[in-house]
């Protein structure tokens, strides 16, 4: 990684998302900007990993009446300082939520005190809405113009006045920052990965939406009997998934868990299958319908068997 400036007063590294697999282009936004953060950075051996090691890869949350694209980013904040820490990363992290304007400064200072710890540590932070409703990459501050520099999740560079930071469209803030790292033996990387998959798709993750394995049925009943000429919800829920479950299948190809990445090869190739369908606009609507619903029923019954065999 290069780091552009050194002046006291500004610094600002260079992080981009050359190498960051995205098969769909819409892998989730918060995990595509930490495998980035953490490939341009010392962490770099994470990049790849933290996305299943993090559950993020077994994640699914359905909005069943309207597939409304928030669904996907409605958790509990803060446990993603906790998820990601199962990979043997170390994370700092502040939120304001909703119904906080009490402590809407104080929480903004300590964001921009931790954001500019993490650039002159040389790696990006990650931030809530720097990208319009999802999340981006801070990588650079001036304190004499009090702006950071920003890279959305489509690429584009640009600059976000501290003042701004958590008052942007959805006025909510959330920063985490990585911040060191520990040794964790592949081992015990791989059980507590499972245990977080486990964790949600036996639904225990806390969402507003329908989650885990049920997300399935969801998404189903909502193509079979409520899906209209507009496809665009669609087909972000399926492009942000199956980038997910890709990653999942290079986990664990990678540890050698050979039943697991056998299932999860399957899961990746029926969700990536029925996001085709519908990204190719090139079909009629009963046809896409019909692909879409037999290739969710293939990974839902794979995953199904995915998860017996994690919790065995």
């Amino acid at each position: 990684m290069k780091r552009i400036g050194r002046e006291k007063h500004a610094e600002k590294i260079h992080v981009n998302f050359q190498n960051t697999e995205d098969p769909t282009g819409y892998l989730f936004s918060l995990i595509k900007c930490l495998s980035a953060a953490l490939r341009c950075s010392i962490y770099r051996a994470y990049a790849d990993d933290v996305v299943a090691s993090s559950g993020f890869a077994f994640r699914m949350w359905i909005d069943a009446e309207q597939l409304c694209l928030s669904a996907t980013s409605t958790w509990e904040f803060k446990k993603q300082k906790i998820w990601i820490e199962n990979s043997g990363l170390k994370c700092a992290y502040i939120e304001r939520l909703w119904n906080q304007e009490a402590m809407e400064e104080s929480s903004r200072l300590k964001a921009i005190d931790l954001i500019c710890d993490s650039i002159r540590s040389e790696i990006a932070a990650i931030a809530w809405d720097i990208s319009g409703c999802e999340w981006g990459l801070l990588t650079g501050y001036d304190m004499q113009r009090n702006v950071f520099s920003t890279l959305r999740i489509d690429g584009q560079e640009s600059e976000l006045p501290y003042e701004k930071l958590g008052k942007l469209d959805i006025p909510i803030l959330s920063v985490l920052t990585v911040t060191g790292s520990r040794e964790k033996p592949g081992a015990q990387l791989i059980s507590d990965t499972k245990a977080l998959a486990v964790s949600h798709l036996r639904g225990e993750e806390y969402s507003e939406y329908v989650g885990g394995l049920d997300a399935y049925d969801a998404l189903i009943a909502f193509v079979d009997e409520k899906l209209t000429e507009d496809t665009w919800g669609l087909e972000y829920a399926l492009g942000t998934y199956a980038a997910l479950k890709y990653y999942a299948w290079k986990f664990f190809t990678k540890y050698e868990e050979k039943e697991l990445a056998l299932h999860y090869r399957n899961i990746y190739t029926a969700w990536k299958s029925a996001y085709d369908c519908v990204h190719a606009h090139k079909i009629q609507k009963d046809i896409m319908k019909e692909a879409v619903i037999r290739q969710l029923g293939l990974a839902k019954q794979a995953e199904t068997k995915a998860l017996v065999y994690m919790e065995q």
